[in-house]
C-alpha cells in the first residue's frame, strides 16, 4: 500500500494503525490527511472517539476500530494513548507486527524497553509532540532505536512532521529533557498569559481587558519569533531602550533570582518526573 505525502512519498507495505485519536493522535491524524496520506492506508484504534474525530475519520475514509485489526500487519503502529494505560492497551497489538514494522510513541516517559515488553524487539521511535501540534504548528523531538531503517527513520518523519519541525536526539534519554522543554513547555506559556494578565489586573486594568492585552501580546511575538530570522535575545534587545519601560521590567525578571533560576528548577522537575514516569 502506498501512500503520497506533501513532503515525500510514504510507501508502506501495509497500513498505518494508529492507537488513540484524542487531542495529540487526532492533531496528527488530521495532519496526515491534510498534507496528502490516503484514508484508506489508516486505521484508526480507539474505544471512544470524539464525535467530530469519527466523523473526520468517515469522511476520509479510514477505518475506525474499537480493537485490534484483524488480518493485517502495520506498516506504523502509533501509540498515542497515555502512558498509564498503555501496559493493559498494547499486549494484543503484538499481533499486527512484523519485522518490517515501525513503532512510534508519543508517551511521555515511556522508554523504548517498556514498549519491548509487549511487544517484543522492534523498530522503534520515541516521540514527543506538544499542543500545538493542533493547530500545525508544533515541534517534535525524536528518538530512533537502532533497529530502525533510514527509510523507516524518513517514513517517520514525514509521518510527525505534518505537525511542525522534528528534531532528532542522539540518545533515548534526551528525550525526558525534551519532554521538560517543549513537551510541556506550552503550559508555560500559557501561565506566562495567566501572570501578565493578573499583574495588569493589579496595575488598575479590567480583568478582560488585561486578559486580552496578554493573551494577544504572546501570541504576537511568538509569531514574530517564528517569522524573524533574529535569536530570541536579538528580538529582546530590539524591544529594550536604555533606561526604559522594558529595561525596567527585565531588570526584575533577568536579576539572580529572577526567571532563570525558576525555569531552571521547573524543567528538572519536569525532567524528573519523565524519568519517574518510566519506572
Amino acid at each position: 500500500m502506498t501512500s503520497e505525502h506533501s513532503a515525500g512519498t510514504l510507501a508502506s507495505s501495509g497500513p498505518i494503525v494508529l492507537i488513540g485519536a484524542g487531542n495529540m493522535g487526532g492533531a496528527l491524524l488530521t495532519g496526515w490527511l491534510k498534507n496528502g496520506v490516503s484514508g484508506s492506508s489508516v486505521i484508526v484504534v480507539d474505544p471512544n472517539p470524539s464525535e467530530a474525530m469519527r466523523q473526520m475519520i468517515a469522511d476520509a475514509g479510514a477505518s475506525h476500530l474499537t480493537g485490534v485489526p484483524a488480518g493485517v500487519i502495520a506498516s506504523v503502529l502509533f501509540v498515542a494513548v497515555k502512558p498509564q494505560v498503555m501496559d493493559t492497551v498494547l499486549p494484543p497489538f503484538k499481533a499486527i507486527l512484523s519485522a518490517e514494522t515501525v513503532v512510534v510513541s508519543i508517551a511521555a516517559g515511556r522508554t523504548i524497553a517498556s514498549l519491548e515488553k509487549h511487544l517484543g524487539e522492534a523498530a522503534t521511535v520515541r516521540a514527543m509532540p506538544n499542543t500545538p501540534a493542533m493547530v500545525g504548528r508544533g515541534v517534535t523531538g525524536a528518538f530512533a532505536n537502532a533497529r530502525v531503517s533510514e527509510q523507516q527513520r524518513q517514513l517517520v518523519q514525514n509521518l510527525l512532521k505534518v505537525s511542525g519541525p522534528v528534531e532528532w536526539v542522539p540518545e533515548e534519554a534526551d528525550i525526558d529533557s525534551v519532554t521538560a522543554v517543549s513537551g510541556s513547555g506550552p503550559a508555560y506559556v500559557f501561565y506566562l498569559v495567566e501572570c501578565m494578565a493578573e499583574a495588569g489586573r493589579k496595575l488598575g486594568l479590567q480583568a478582560d481587558l488585561a486578559m486580552r492585552l496578554a493573551r494577544e501580546t504572546v501570541a504576537g511575538a511568538g509569531e514574530l519569533l517564528h517569522q524573524s530570522p533574529d535569536d530570541a535575545s536579538r528580538l529582546r534587545q530590539n524591544v529594550t531602550s536604555p533606561g526604559g519601560t522594558t529595561a525596567a521590567a527585565l531588570g526584575v525578571l533577568m536579576a539572580e533570582d529572577g526567571m532563570q533560576p525558576l525555569f531552571d528548577a521547573a524543567l528538572e522537575a519536569a525532567r524528573k518526573r519523565a524519568q519517574e514516569l518510566a519506572g
